[in-house]
């Protein structure tokens, strides 16, 4: 095979807390002339866990396992992206691998249920201790215009956004759409499901995916010197929280012979996990879990069709043509996507239950 020296990035999440954040380091490889590597063809490579509030001084070598790999958009050519989960030198996973865990509850009987997934991941954008498109005093106008916006007035960092979806496409990620948020200075991209053929929407992939849109979205808005925050409460006041709002269904919400009764099903029983799933969905939920700004009160649950104020809504066409999926309106922007897919299929395919009982 035809191969030259080109870079492989490794991603991987650290051991922060209340929030983990991604880390990458550069490795030079020889990579194919076409096409991707093996992962198997990919070395596992060595980090400083200290660093990364994974590991104490003393013993501090931690692993990264390459997991998934894509092309990388920025740097071209043969260089890859390559996401990692975190080892011991055992090949044990590490406690902060949180997608060690999604794997344990597929495999427990999770991807039986042939589960799909989709995030709308929301953020803001950041530049000197306000977001886009705010005065240095003061407040912009009040939030209606900003929602799809068009206009100087209305939208803020477009080129940020734009240069993400090219990346994000380039790369092979799964992302099916944009736009911009109700505040000023907020966006969305959609990373899921987009009916393509081979593509496939499953739990793990798709979570993969989101983790990889993150780190590009954080490395292309370096180079205009403007943060990314996933705060799920950005502003205090009037102003919209920020979330991900996760669609989920299995072959028996997508069956017409029985979808709305298996969602009914479903949503039955994430009521009852109610307070499992919000400790799974993010740090300080609490402040955007107010029942204000289309979101559900944090100690209550209630499902609705078309009802954005819900915990869980049904979209209006799934209703009508009696099949498809759901969308947990609770995750917060800076949820870790593997918890809330573990949650969600511990809960509607009671897998823990199970496994109890074994």
């Amino acid at each position: 095979m035809n191969e030259s020296i080109a870079s492989a990035e490794y991603i991987w999440l650290d051991g922060a807390q209340p929030t983990r954040g991604l880390r990458s380091k550069t490795r030079f490889l020889p990579l194919p002339a076409e096409g991707l590597p093996a992962l198997d063809a990919l070395p596992v490579w060595s980090f400083d866990g200290s660093s990364t509030a994974q590991a104490p001084g003393d013993a501090s070598d931690l692993l990264l396992q390459p997991v998934r790999v894509v092309a990388d958009p920025l740097r071209g050519g043969r260089s890859i992206l390559v996401l990692c989960e975190v080892t011991r030198e055992n090949g044990a996973a590490h406690e902060s691998n949180t997608r060690a865990s999604l794997r344990s509850v597929l495999d427990a009987g999770g991807s039986s249920a042939e589960p799909m997934v989709g995030f709308e991941q929301e953020y803001t954008l950041y530049r000197d201790g306000r977001p886009l498109g705010w005065p240095a005093e003061g407040f912009p106008a009040p939030q209606g215009p900003y929602y799809c916006g068009v206009g100087a007035q209305n939208v803020f960092g477009r080129t940020i956004v734009e240069a993400h979806e090219e990346a994000c496409l380039r790369a092979g990620l799964m992302i099916y759409g944009t736009n911009a948020e109700v505040m000023a200075g907020q966006w969305e991209f959609q990373i899921g499901y987009r009916g393509v053929e081979g593509e496939s929407a499953d739990p793990l992939t798709v979570a993969d995916h989101l983790w990889i849109a993150r780190w590009l979205l954080q490395r292309i808005a370096e180079r205009d010197g403007v943060e990314i925050s996933f705060a799920n409460k950005p502003v205090q006041g009037d102003w919209n929280g920020a979330g991900n709002h996760t669609n989920f269904s299995t072959r028996a919400t997508r069956d017409p012979a029985q979808g709305l009764d298996a969602m009914h099903a479903a949503i039955a029983r994430l009521e009852q996990g109610h307070a499992h799933h919000v400790a799974q969905y993010g740090h300080g939920l609490h402040e955007r879990l107010t029942g204000l700004h289309e979101t559900c009160s944090i100690d209550e649950f209630k499902h609705g069709v078309a009802d954005r104020g819900a915990s869980i809504r049904i979209p209006r066409q799934v209703r009508e043509q009696g099949y498809g999926y759901f969308e947990d309106r609770r995750p917060g922007a800076n949820c870790d996507p593997y918890l809330v897919c573990t949650a969600l299929l511990e809960t509607v395919c009671g897998i823990e239950r199970r496994r109890r009982a074994a």
